[in-house]
């Protein structure tokens, strides 16, 4: 079997790829560098002049033939090579005809428990109001960004007493049964990160999600240390490199490992294995399509150390178009498919009749004109 043609395909804001054998097996991948999939989309066709003719089934040969090329790192290299990874398990899968999570060392679950996605950008009402609709569907856990559209030009005080209010006003309205994933997209100082981590503690957050920049794995230990919450972070990383430096300074209870951003299963079975080996769980970081979901899953399926699914809703608006057919999702579960490969198919039909919408450029500034981090 040799891979007869790449395929990248862009609908609405997602990179998706094809990948085509000579025997009729189709993989299918996803590319996880969602600000600049056009990036990623160069490097796959960069890649293709290696690709054509070789045997899909040699998958880490070609994860390290392509991550070691040039000796150029980084998103849009990483994002490529994650989407051609995910897409060659899944033709693996289908030659086999198993599952890819079988393939990776057998199921460790049959269900996968998933955190929603609410919206935290309103009232503290509108929060609840939504955390509860998400709880009323079969959700045990929820995800929100306590941070009003102004966040940028609040005095610390008073931003600090917003995120607490709406923390607070989720949990008096949940009560102690629903898990909240409190998401700071990375928008805090450390003083400020360990000063709310201090105040968001009687609420008992699951974890506080990206507190601060990524930029510096020491400081993001430091601010670990101080907190008495567990800290998730990761998704900005790329390799096991990366994840060896957060585990070594302490810097995650829970690695938010991009499986289509972080070279794929491959990869991401890895960085799973080093954060096992450190006693740190997993909560893949999933904002992508229902193809990084079901890819998510195969992974989710077959390590020890998975802890939560992000999740946010794929049974409408663009994402329902996506998949042939879904997985499915019951009371707050992603059933663990036993289809052979990454167990969905492209709604190929769909996707062209979706346009590319490339990702518009909205840093915050400031009032005094400086930039904020998103």
């Amino acid at each position: 079997m040799k891979i007869e043609a790449i395929e990248p395909i862009l609908a609405g804001p997602w990179l998706f790829v094809h990948v085509h054998t000579d025997t009729g097996l189709v993989g299918l991948g996803e590319a996880g560098l969602w600000g600049y999939p056009e990036a990623s989309l160069a490097v796959l066709k960069q890649f293709e002049d290696y690709l054509l003719g070789q045997d899909p089934l040699k998958i880490e040969h070609h994860s390290q033939y392509l991550y070691r090329n040039n000796h150029f790192r980084g998103a849009a290299i990483c994002g490529a090579i994650g989407a051609i990874d995910i897409a060659l398990w899944d033709i693996m899968g289908k030659h086999y005809g198993a599952p890819a999570y079988q393939l990776m060392g057998g199921a460790c679950r049959d269900r996968v428990r998933v955190y929603m996605h609410v919206n935290g950008g309103g009232t503290v009402d509108d929060l609840v109001a939504s955390a509860q609709a998400a709880v009323d569907k079969g959700y045990t856990a929820v995800r929100f960004t306590p941070f009003p559209s102004d966040f940028q030009n609040l005095r610390y005080d008073a931003l600090l007493d917003h995120i607490v209010a709406k923390t607070a006003g989720v949990r008096d309205a949940l009560g102690t049964g629903v898990d909240l994933c409190v998401e700071m997209h990375r928008r805090l100082s450390p003083h400020e990160a360990v000063a709310l981590a201090r105040e968001l503690e009687p609420f008992r957050p699951f974890f506080l999600e990206d507190p601060i920049l990524p930029d510096s794995p020491a400081v993001m230990g430091e601010v670990a240390k101080k907190c008495r919450i567990p800290i998730a972070t990761g998704e900005r990383l790329h390799t096991i490199y990366e994840f060896r430096e957060l585990l070594e300074c302490g810097g995650a209870q829970y690695v938010r490992t991009d499986v289509c951003l972080a070279g794929g299963l491959t990869h991401s079975k890895k960085i799973a294995a080093l954060a096992e080996a450190y006693h740190v769980d997993v909560v893949p970081h999933n904002p992508l399509s229902p193809v990084s979901t079901a890819a998510c899953v195969q992974l989710d399926a077959c390590i020890p150390n998975f802890a939560l699914q992000e999740y946010t809703g794929e049974d409408q608006g663009p994402k329902s178009e996506v998949l042939e057919k879904p997985l499915d999702l019951v009371d707050g579960y992603l059933m663990v498919p036993d289809a052979p490969g990454i167990g969905v198919t492209l709604n190929v039909e769909a996707m062209k009749k979706m346009p590319f919408k490339p990702k518009a450029s909205a840093t915050p500034i400031r009032i005094d004109g400086s930039v904020a981090d998103k």
